[in-house]
C-alpha cells in the first residue's frame, strides 16, 4: 500500500509552461456554480481540488496573477491563458487547483456541488453528489 504522502498530482497549463504538483490527498474536491468561476473559466461550472499549502509547489513557469476580487488571487499561464487556481484569505492555507488542468483529472473525484445558487437553469446534473446552496462550511445540504 502507498504511504499517502508519496502520491502526487501533476498538472499544467496548454502550452506546458505552468507546471504544478499536489502531494497527498486533496483536502476535498468539488464543482463550483459560482458566477465568478464561471467567467474564470468560460464554463458552465468548475471542478476544484484543494491542497494544503505546505502539499502544493508550482514546477514550472510561474503563473500570472489576477487580483479578481479583494482577498482572491486567480493565477493563469500567461502565454496559453488557461486557468490555473484559485487562493483567497477565507481559505487561507489552501491552494484550489482545477482538476481539469492535472495530467490525469480521472485521478480526482469531486465529491460535492457548491453555489447551486448561481447554477444556470440549463446544467441538470443527477451524480448524486451533496448539493449546497453556497458551501459545505455553511450550512447542511440542501434536499434531494
Amino acid at each position: 500500500m502507498l504511504n499517502e504522502e508519496h502520491v502526487f498530482y501533476e498538472g499544467g497549463c496548454q502550452c506546458g509552461a505552468v507546471r504544478f504538483r499536489g502531494t497527498g490527498a486533496p483536502k476535498w474536491t468539488a464543482h463550483c456554480h459560482c458566477k465568478d468561476c464561471r467567467k474564470t473559466t468560460a464554463a458552465p461550472f468548475t471542478t476544484y481540488a484543494s491542497f494544503a499549502d505546505e502539499n502544493f509547489q508550482w514546477i514550472g513557469a510561474a503563473p500570472a496573477v489576477y487580483v479578481s476580487s479583494p482577498n482572491v488571487a486567480r493565477r493563469f499561464c500567461g502565454n496559453c491563458g488557461t486557468a490555473m487556481s484559485y487562493e483567497s484569505e477565507r481559505w487561507a492555507g489552501e491552494m484550489h487547483i482545477f482538476v481539469a488542468t492535472l495530467d490525469d483529472p480521472e485521478a480526482l473525484r469531486p465529491g460535492l456541488h457548491a453555489y447551486v445558487v448561481d447554477q444556470l437553469s440549463w446544467v441538470h446534473t443527477d451524480d448524486g453528489l451533496r448539493r449546497y446552496h453556497q458551501t459545505a462550511a455553511e450550512g447542511g445540504p440542501l434536499p434531494k
